[in-house]
């Protein structure tokens, strides 16, 4: 007798969930290719660098008149999923997707997924109203954008759906909304390499065996890993706050940010720490001269862009921090240096993301199974060492990370931060 409602309820998630991730397929084509014209575009004209403190004043100002209804960007998002009864603004895709691209024009430092989130997240919530879905429908949906839009930005569904469902509460998988979320995800990658977007081709490293002695090495590795991920989490929040407490106005603090870069630039000497990074990830999977400060470097750089405003997200710049990384310490283990820096890739967002798993699959897809069992045992260890915080302060925990009672409530983990603790 439920077989028909069973069928019923498939047909809708197929149809929603490939809905969802067609809009989120073709918003990503769009973007990756105004980021490809944007990147090539910056590295033939360099002196454009000097121009981003003018377009931190200019973004600044057209967020402060138009985007302060989306200034939360992905924790906007999140906060939507468990409590949001307004529409995530449709305006958030288009600003969010010419930020990004500006900031990248003119060589700030920031990523992609934060993006390609948002505007998977809008754009489903639009379709949810659209449709007239009931609230448990609508989160399941927002779910589902949210895997699209990774998914497609990155070329990896899989990883996609399960960061769909893992992010939005630490711990927890929300299952229910695993059909849409894979329909949207896988039906948004279709889409995007229809389009004839090419995604980065990463170097397959050699499989190692796992031996008492390897494991040793990887743990020492997750514990670096994880001291990295805090570094960049308060460095980020902590820049953020104090900018905003110091100079209210967004515009001038932007434009702050952009002299920052600027300055670190020329400190620098070398146009390596721009922009998204990708020729330093590849370039740490087999340089064995890799400067040991690039790590350092890019987290700097990211920092300063992030904090104080500008628009984009914080997965490759991370892959660069944590490939370089992972380098090093490769290096100083005695560990293969192209499967150091897969492991360092995958592990330092995840423990920044909190999303062990999902960042353990994307490294699967990226550059194959050799990575394993590696790559999961030092994002899980990263991800508990790294405490309870996160890049996306709103995303909610119902259990503290190394167990306990559950918490009476969802609670966000800035709520949980900022509450008193006990004796």
């Amino acid at each position: 007798m439920n077989l028909p409602r069973s069928t019923r309820a498939l047909g809708q998630w197929l149809l929603l969930g490939g809905v969802v991730g067609g809009v989120c397929g073709v918003a990503s084509a769009v973007f990756l290719a105004l980021l490809e014209w944007a990147t090539a575009f910056r590295l033939a004209h360099g002196a454009l660098v000097y121009a981003l403190p003018v377009a931190g004043l200019v973004l600044g100002a057209v967020y402060g008149r138009w985007g302060a209804s989306i200034r939360g960007g992905n924790n906007l998002v999140l906060d939507t999923v468990h409590e949001g009864d307004a529409v995530i603004p449709l305006r958030m895709a288009p600003m969010v997707l010419v930020g990004t691209v500006l900031t990248h024009l003119f060589g700030g430092s920031a990523g992609r997924e934060g993006t390609a989130v948002q505007m998977g997240a809008s754009l489903a919530d639009q379709l949810a109203h659209r449709f007239r879905v009931a609230p448990d429908t609508r989160r399941e949906l927002l779910a589902a954008g949210i895997a699209g839009g990774f998914g497609s930005v990155f070329g990896t569904p899989l990883a996609g759906t399960v960061f769909g469902l893992e992010v939005v509460c630490v711990g927890r998988l929300g299952y229910e909304a695993l059909l849409p979320a894979l329909t949207a995800a896988v039906v948004g990658d279709l889409v995007t390499r229809g389009l004839g977007i090419h995604h980065t081709a990463y170097p397959t490293p050699q499989a190692l065996a796992l031996t008492l002695p390897v494991l040793g090495k990887w743990l020492v590795f997750a514990a670096a890993v994880a001291l990295v991920a805090v570094a960049f989490i308060e460095g980020t929040h902590g820049l953020k706050k104090l900018l905003e407490r110091r100079v209210p106005w967004l515009p001038l603090r932007m434009a702050l940010g952009g002299l920052g870069v600027v300055a670190l630039w020329k400190l620098a000497g070398t146009d390596e720490y721009l922009g998204l990074g990708v020729p330093g990830i590849l370039r740490a999977f087999q340089d064995v001269s890799l400067p040991g400060d690039a790590f350092a470097w890019k987290l700097v750089f990211t920092v300063v862009t992030l904090g104080a405003g500008f628009l984009g997200g914080e997965v490759t710049p991370l892959f660069f921090i944590g490939a370089a990384l992972g380098n090093v310490l490769a290096r100083l283990l005695g560990l293969p240096v192209d499967l150091g820096a897969a492991v360092g890739m995958a592990a330092l967002f995840a423990a920044a993301a909190n999303t062990p798993l999902a960042l353990s699959l994307m490294a699967v897809e990226l550059v194959g199974g050799a990575v394993l069992p590696h790559v999961a045992i030092v994002a899980t260890v990263a991800y508990l060492l790294t405490g309870h915080r996160g890049i996306y302060p709103s995303q909610r925990i119902a259990r503290r990370k190394l167990g306990g009672p559950l918490l009476d409530r969802l609670v966000s983990l800035r709520e949980l931060n900022e509450a008193p603790r006990k004796p």
